[in-house]
């Protein structure tokens, strides 16, 4: 069989969304042919990981602009599309799926690309990649019952749907009825391409993130407003690493860098011995938690971040804390004693290897 999938935006590996979507394409390709039809945006070019694909072969599509924009804003909404998605809605990314011959599957990348495919999955089978369950986090907002009854015409319309996490896809059928057809599809990264590191022992807590999304910035507030300050009156020598975007670069406080995003992300995890995953709330399934875990570092994670990965045990994949006293002591556990360290560091990439590789994907969509 051979795969069609059509997304709004350049695929690049910056974000989660980004990194979801090159593992799904990269497990596919292991049984065919892929074809990925995408909207260019300021002349943006597909990661470079791409290229080493095969057979994977990457379609641009320039957007409308104007009156044909307008017109497909407007049909968007009368769908019943939330505004912001609407506003992404490009007559191409319905046309490249349409070109499909019969024999292709065709698969929706995110909700502006399901949006813009509505009206094909009515006439043909298109599934659905979803990469959260939206209306799920969106409780009580301004929005939420558009944002509700979108998703669950999507989820009843097109023919099969590949959620994240198996809570996101009982949440799915809770919203749309148990006759939908779900698929659990995880988060996964190129386990096989990551060269496991060793802790250097210098005392380095590394936490990484995109904290333009508000749930990582809250984490990293919480993890040097409540845990950080706790462990230095203990180890006064511990330094902390937030990489990603969306963090000033300066701090006040010197033990603390925030180099931004970070290209090339192997040079920061072989510096740290531990690596923090302070999350409080958010869904989905934490993609830099299991990349961390891929480089075989020790991994200290909140309650709530460590149920979102759903597959592996606290205390032999890695360490969960209930509350911020909790994180410390693991934390200061781990950097205490290198042989546990290292023990939960390799169990931990088994982990990743096992549930959350591309191979492992790949075997899973196999089915």
């Amino acid at each position: 069989m051979s795969d069609l999938l059509v997304s709004s935006i350049t695929p690049r590996l910056g974000t989660g969304t980004g990194l979801r979507t090159y593992g799904v394409v990269a497990a596919l390709a292991r049984h065919g042919p892929v074809e990925v039809a995408y909207v260019t945006f300021k002349d943006a070019r597909p990661a470079a990981e791409y290229e080493q694909l095969a057979p994977v072969t990457m379609r641009p599509l320039r957007a409308s602009r104007g009156a044909a924009r307008g017109i497909a804003f407007a049909r968007a909404l009368a769908r019943g599309v939330p505004p912001d998605l609407a506003g992404g809605v490009s007559p191409e990314l319905a046309g490249a799926a349409r070109s499909a011959p019969g024999g292709m599957r065709v698969i929706a990348d995110g909700p502006v690309t399901a949006a813009a495919l509505l009206p094909l999955a009515r006439r043909r089978p298109v599934v659905y990649l979803a990469h959260n369950l939206e209306s799920g986090g969106f409780r009580g907002r301004r929005g939420h019952a558009t944002l509700a009854r979108f998703e669950r015409t999507v989820l009843r319309t097109f023919s099969e749907s590949w959620m994240v996490t198996r809570a996101d896809a009982r949440a799915a059928r809770a919203l749309a009825g148990e006759g939908i057809v779900t698929r659990h599809v995880p988060n996964v990264v190129d386990v096989a391409a990551i060269a496991p590191v060793v802790a250097p022992g210098t005392g380095r807590v590394l936490f990484v993130a995109d904290f333009t999304y508000e749930p990582n910035r809250e984490a990293f507030a919480y993890l040097t407003g409540s845990v950080m300050p706790a462990l230095w009156r203990r180890l006064p020598q511990l330094r902390l690493t937030a990489a990603g975007r969306g963090l000033p670069a300066a701090q006040h406080d010197p033990r603390i860098e925030t180099p931004g995003f970070v290209e090339d992300l192997r040079a920061a995890y072989a510096a740290a011995d531990v690596v923090v995953v302070p999350l409080l709330r958010g869904g989905g399934s934490p993609l830099k938690f299991i990349e961390a875990l891929a480089h075989g570092l020790p991994v200290v994670a909140t309650r709530h971040a460590a149920d979102l990965l759903e597959d592996g045990v606290a205390g032999r994949d890695f360490l969960a804390a209930a509350n911020a006293a909790e994180l410390a002591a693991a934390i200061e556990t781990l950097i205490a004693d290198p042989r546990r360290a290292g023990a939960i560091g390799a169990a931990g990439r088994a982990l990743a290897a096992a549930g959350y590789s591309v191979d492992a994907l790949s075997r899973l969509l196999a089915r």
